[in-house]
């Protein structure tokens, strides 16, 4: 999703756009590094809490919003495993 979505789903479900959590969580997006794959960085359970320890509870919920339309998009469901680290990221076959 582009940073325009997730900031219309935050508004509609949490009242707040939460601009920068959604731009923390994309933060090694197109890095030469990480190029499409910086989702394994901060995309999982270990991201949510460090979004909530710089954004507080509200944050750690967007972020979590965002984790989860961004896994969608790849294939993910609700049955999934939620990836709880980078290595466990990985391991699922996200990249």
């Amino acid at each position: 999703m582009k940073l325009a979505d997730h900031q219309r789903e935050s508004r509609d479900l949490f009242g707040d756009d939460f601009t920068e959590v959604h731009l923390w969580l994309d933060a090694f997006q197109g890095t030469e590094k990480y190029r499409m794959r910086h989702r394994r960085v901060r995309h999982h359970i270990a991201g949510i809490r460090e979004a909530e320890r710089l954004f507080g509870p509200e944050g750690a919920k967007a972020a979590r919003q965002h984790i989860i339309s961004d896994l969608k998009g790849e294939g993910w469901t609700v049955g999934d495993p939620f990836p709880k680290d980078e290595a466990d990221f990985i391991k699922i076959g996200f990249f």
